[in-house]
């Protein structure tokens, strides 16, 4: 699973131009759901993003995860984070999970991130979206499951 998340001081998705999600202060999540996702890398994200210190203290340091400055998330699945432009000019995104578990991991993570205490508003998973932002910073972090050791649950 991989999410980029932005810091954002407003940002709001809108489908057939009408607002399907919008949040004040907070984390933009565009996430994307890989092929061996399951429910334990959707919560192991969940967890990284609600705890990230990535939110100014009073010192102005980076030392505040997203619950500590009582901030939302607005997520919005994104299976091009899983593009590969290794070779020609058009990307592959056969490294992507289809639309079923896409969507099934998708929903678990944002339940995980609610269940956390974060406010969580959504796009609409498949939709041509239209999103809009202003990114507090900028600031913009990259997470990939891989990365951070966060693996399946291993099948017996």
């Amino acid at each position: 699973m991989r999410a980029l998340l932005q810091r954002v001081t407003r940002a709001e998705v809108r489908v057939e131009g009408s607002v399907v999600g919008a949040i004040g202060p907070g984390l933009l999540v565009f996430l994307g759901v890989a092929p061996t996702d399951d429910e334990t890398v959707a919560w192991g994200l969940a967890a990284k993003v609600e705890g990230l210190r990535i939110f100014a203290d009073a010192s102005g340091r980076t030392n505040l995860s997203l619950s500590e400055v009582g901030g939302a998330a607005l997520v919005v699945s994104q299976f091009t984070l899983y593009a590969d432009s290794s070779r020609g000019r058009r990307p592959s995104f056969i490294r992507a999970a289809g639309p079923v578990p896409g969507q099934r991991f998708y929903d678990i993570f944002c339940d995980r991130l609610a269940v956390l205490g974060v406010p969580v508003s959504r796009g609409v998973f498949g939709a041509k979206m239209d999103v809009e932002l202003v990114n507090d910073g900028p600031f913009t972090v990259w997470l990939d499951s891989d990365e951070l050791g966060i693996e399946p649950r291993a099948t017996t």
